[in-house]
């Protein structure tokens, strides 16, 4: 083929066979993997059989088996069945392991043995990041995103599914039902042949009935009141404007100057309103600081655990949500009336004076309550536009002072929230990106968390490898 570039001869032998590090440069991000991992205290992380057992055939050693891990998920490549074709055919990962081809059950028995010792490998990773100094700000913004469970929508069964099941059995009973009556007013011939096969349908149907009862009432009885079959503990959840689907909810705390992601979480709860001060005293904790910055929408805005947050030292900025029912319905809400700190007293749109009158306790909170005579609010020239009843009462939280604090920051600091989406979302699109349309393969919460803390692990890698470069990030390793 002249004019053209040409490649050997397949059966030419060479008298001198190059040596596999010939085929990794310098700057490949496989030694990067490599270095990490032979950096490890693999049996103080708690992985098993780190020291080989005296008797019975040899095993594969854990580093060799976790870098293969690292690796797929570096280059979007999560499937043990893949990994096991990729140590026999891809030459990076034949470096990486010297060679060694394990079966895919190997693979996937070592992921599912070596769960929490993987997720400390995560956080060793973050250690390291914060020896280097890449987290000086401590600001960091919290999200949560759905991320689809194995589990199908088809074999997730919830109180309405359940309603939508029976009343489909109780239609086609009927329908037979009815079809039975017809066939009462054949000849006897047709009569003889079609009921007894009517018959069976509706006996099939009755005791399907009973079955899809039976589960309708286990349903019920679950905390959730919602079961699913494949994976017990992923649940249906609203996904923004896209309906609903099973999945697990991902809480990441992602720092803002580099966008690493420095704690993470999986849980199936639906909303984030109870994860605030879990996450942010994680992330505290990861940090090793006395004082951080958490940046969070609305959906986590809780006054328990706001306070909490700023007891342990834990700046947090959440605007808070707008679900005042007199302001929906066109009239003045609780903002529009202004609390006088040195009087503790309110005053309202119309210049009077709201007075501490009581106090309340609801949910475990302690709450001050504050309103006018009735006489003020009766002859009040806007009382049409405050209130339907009587009288306007306002409550007051005893810790609302602190509220109102974070509130004021906010409106200082008015690019808070959008360098807070900016921060999350990357994070997010990014490993989405990785996971393709099924994001996660394993079951059960403590198998995802192990899968999630792989897919971080691999993010804040090639997040650190674009920062650095590939030799500095190795010779930082190294040090």
């Amino acid at each position: 083929m002249k004019r053209f570039v040409e490649g050997e001869d397949r059966s030419q032998g060479t008298l001198f066979p190059e040596r596999l590090d010939d085929y990794i440069a310098d700057d490949n991000p496989v030694r990067v993997i490599d270095a990490f991992v032979e950096e490890l205290d693999l049996a103080d992380l708690g992985f098993e059989r780190v020291q080989p057992q005296a008797t019975g055939r040899p095993g594969y050693h854990p580093a060799s088996l976790l870098k293969i891990y690292v690796y797929g998920y570096l280059n979007r490549i999560q499937s043990s069945r893949r990994l096991e074709r990729e140590t026999q055919r891809n030459v990076e990962m034949m470096w990486l392991t010297g060679r060694l081809m394990p079966d895919f059950k190997t693979i996937a028995d070592f992921r599912k043995d070596n769960g929490k010792a993987i997720r400390r490998v995560c956080r060793e990773f973050i250690d390291l990041c914060r020896s280097m100094e890449m987290f000086t700000q401590a600001i960091v913004a919290i999200d949560g995103s759905k991320f689809k469970a194995v589990n199908s929508k088809d074999r997730n069964d919830t109180k309405a599914s359940m309603k939508r099941r029976i009343a489909r059995v109780e239609q086609h009973i009927e329908r037979y039902l009815s079809l039975l009556d017809d066939v009462d007013k054949d000849e006897p011939s047709v009569r003889d042949t079609k009921v007894p096969e009517l018959e069976d349908k509706i006996a099939a149907l009755k005791e399907r009935m009973q079955q899809l009862k039976k589960r309708e009432r286990d349903v019920l009885a679950h905390p959730d009141q919602q079961i699913s079959e494949t994976d017990p503990d992923s649940r249906l959840m609203k996904k923004g404007g896209m309906g609903s689907q099973v999945s697990y909810n991902v809480q990441t705390a992602v720092d803002t100057r580099h966008k690493l992601i420095v704690a993470h979480d999986v849980t199936n709860a639906a909303v984030d309103r109870n994860q605030l001060f879990p996450l942010a005293g994680l992330t505290q904790h990861t940090l090793q600081q006395d004082e951080i910055k958490v940046l969070a929408d609305r959906g986590y805005y809780k006054g328990r655990a706001i306070k909490d947050c700023y007891d342990a030292g834990i700046q947090v900025l959440v605007p808070k949500i707008l679900t005042s029912g007199s302001k929906a319905a066109g009239r003045f809400g609780k903002q529009d009336f202004h609390y006088e700190e040195a009087a503790d007293q309110y005053r309202c749109p119309a210049g009077e004076i709201l007075q501490r009158r009581f106090n309340t306790v609801e949910a475990g909170n302690v709450l001050h309550v504050y309103f006018a005579p009735v006489s003020v609010c009766r002859n009040c020239a806007l009382k049409s536009q405050c209130m339907t009843s009587a009288q306007r009462r306002i409550r007051r939280w005893e810790h609302e002072d602190l509220l109102d604090t974070m509130e004021q920051e906010l409106r200082n600091t008015p690019d808070a929230m959008s360098v807070r989406s900016q921060t999350v979302e990357h994070p997010f699109g990014t490993l989405k990106a990785w996971m393709g349309s099924t994001h996660f393969l394993t079951r059960r919460l403590k198998n995802v968390r192990t899968e999630m803390s792989l897919h971080v692990l691999a993010y804040n890698l090639r997040r650190m490898m674009s920062i650095m470069g590939v030799v500095p990030l190795m010779e930082a390793i190294r040090a």
